[in-house]
């Protein structure tokens, strides 16, 4: 997506903007009530989003923000293309701990362009100057403001300087330390483990070459991935197989991996070679090994650094993803394995050094693969995510509802009451008999089924990006538990309770089965014609899914019932 150049060169003015964070961010440390304003611009700049419905759930998906009203001399300004429910916001304005909503809600204010056009919501606002000005009339005192975005472009970088408040988090100038071959050449300086591979490629005989070369220095490479300098959610990576080539440097080898490279599997279907090519040569890009294993795992580690400059490690996660080849994000469990999750919290924190070094701010995340080799963990990073990411919202809204810390050297998230908290979240609980549903039906679905979040237990259910349900049969939750097993049981029940509402199943489906119990059906599609029991994965008996049941019919009997969509 082409991006809008700065109006005039204001690098300067945006250094003396960003100055006001550092007095700010002394104030909000101190915990004192002194006004703040909050603009949350969510806007997204990511080719993958091909429907304003998707862009309005993504820009919705940070409606936790709403939880900073807590601060009772909070104002906040959340924009979004189009108007969110009134039911949506009354639901977050509900969660807040110790908080009148009513209260909360006078120091509320959504905006929106009322425009679903699948472009960047900056984008929409910089076009409308009479938009804008309402937006400056809100804010009180520009000192005490600071603009949060979710990715940080010029666009982005241009509305904070119209609106004459800095912005809270990467400066665009430092969007090449975020690139694919950005990060490569960070990990290498940083002695970082990471995969063989080359960087700042553009063409089919650079790939060519360059794969050759990996080959040469370790032919018993099988796979490689082919990756764009800038891509989200593994939507700019391919997939090449090297199985069954001839010799490292024989003869026969580049055209036969020419062949491989034309044959490369991509992880949008809709990528064409050509298109992908293209790409390539306008953005250029990274050729690495797959890591593979028979136990091998995909964490991140969110960071952030601070106005100040401080470095702090914020969580560490188990990401779930899905895919053609398993690249595309689905979901997360919080906090990552404790096997390795220090391993590759102390890797990263190489990283956060190294950018507090160059100058950044804000949040960001590190990926990693590890796998495990005779009993031991080798943590590998893969990527650099200089911007807000997937697992942002669910870590910050367990953050926000119990004011619990994560530490870095035990992998434990503990509230003040000294008990561990654990999450399971996903932006992708979806099937297209969930068009049926509206958010109002979600809230009933967890009030009647005793999963919604409760400040008392401090468990239970938070839904994010419902908007998506009418038109795409999708919305997202974070189910947060006491154990990681806690967790899991409510998230699969909520998505149980989901199909039922649905009428995908019938509330037999909630019983206390003594061969199954339910799978995490959001990750699971279930094609036309299959049956349940060749769509769902079977474990142990979970008593969670045996309350609220009327009914005991048993597994056998659904396992030739095909489930048409």
């Amino acid at each position: 997506m082409s991006e809008r150049e700065p109006a005039t060169d204001s690098q300067a003015e945006f250094d003396q903007l960003q100055k006001k964070l550092v007095p700010l961010w002394k104030s909000i440390e101190r915990l004192n009530q002194d006004p703040q304003t909050i603009v949350v611009v969510p806007s997204m700049s990511i080719d993958a989003i091909s429907s304003g419905a998707v862009m309005q759930a993504y820009e919705e998906r940070f409606l936790f923000l709403l939880l900073l009203l807590r601060q009772p001399r909070a104002r906040l300004i959340y924009v979004t293309s189009q108007t969110i429910l009134p039911s949506v916001i009354d639901y977050y304005l509900g969660l807040l701990p110790g908080v009148i909503p009513s209260h909360a809600r006078q120091r509320l204010f959504l905006i929106s362009p009322l425009d679903l056009s699948v472009r960047p919501l900056s984008d929409k606002l910089l076009e409308r100057p009479r938009l804008m000005e309402r937006i400056r009339s809100l804010i009180m005192d520009p000192d005490r403001a600071h603009l949060v975005p979710f990715n940080t472009t010029n666009r982005e970088k241009e509305l904070a300087l119209r609106l004459g408040v800095p912005m809270y988090g990467a400066d665009p100038k430092f969007f090449p330390l975020g690139t694919k071959s950005g990060c490569r050449t960070i990990f290498m300086e940083e002695n970082v483990l990471h995969p063989l591979g080359v960087e700042n490629l553009g063409s089919k005989e650079e790939l060519i070459e360059a794969i050759g070369q990996m080959r040469a220095g370790k032919p018993s490479i099988k796979q490689v991935l082919v990756k764009l300098n800038e891509g989200v959610s593994g939507e700019g990576n391919a997939v090449i197989d090297l199985t069954g080539l001839p010799a490292p440097g024989d003869s026969k080898e580049k055209p036969i991996l020419e062949e491989r490279l034309r044959a490369m599997q991509f992880e949008l279907a809709r990528v064409t070679y050509d298109n992908y090519m293209k790409k390539l040569q306008e953005r250029k890009g990274v050729v690495e090994e797959r890591i593979v294993g028979n136990d091998i795992r995909s964490p991140s580690v969110q960071l952030r650094v601070t106005p100040l400059g401080a470095v702090e490690l914020l969580s560490t996660h188990d990401q779930l993803l899905g895919g053609p080849s398993g690249q595309s994000y689905l979901g997360c469990v919080f906090p990552a394995d404790p096997g390795y999750a220090t391993l590759i919290t102390r890797e990263a924190a190489k990283v956060g050094r190294r950018l507090a070094k160059e100058g950044v701010i804000g949040r960001f995340a590190l990926d990693f693969v590890v796998v495990r080799s005779n009993g031991k963990w080798e943590p590998y990073a893969i990527e650099i995510n200089l911007r807000k990411g997937g697992t942002t919202h669910p870590f910050l809204t367990l953050q926000f509802l119990t004011d619990g810390t994560y530490d870095p050297e035990t992998a434990i998230f503990s509230a003040p009451n000294g008990q561990q908290k654990f999450f399971v979240a996903s932006d992708h609980v979806e099937s297209p008999s969930y068009r049926t549903l509206t958010p109002d039906d979600l809230f009933d679905i967890v009030v009647r089924h005793d999963l919604h979040f409760d400040q008392t237990r401090q468990t239970g259910v938070v839904f994010h990006m419902m908007s998506a349900l009418g038109e795409l049969g999708r919305t997202g939750l974070t189910a947060v538990g006491n154990s990681h097993e806690d967790a899991k049981a409510m998230y699969e029940r909520t998505v149980a309770c989901h199909a039922v509402a649905a009428r995908l199943l019938d509330e037999s489906w909630l019983v206390k089965a003594d061969q199954s119990n339910f799978a995490a059906f959001a990750f699971i599609k279930i094609p036309q014609g299959k049956s349940v029991s060749q769509a769902f994965r079977h474990s142990s008996p979970d008593p969670l899914l045996s309350q609220n049941c009327h009914k005991n019919r048993p597994l056998q009997s659904f396992q030739n019932e095909p489930i048409e969509f």
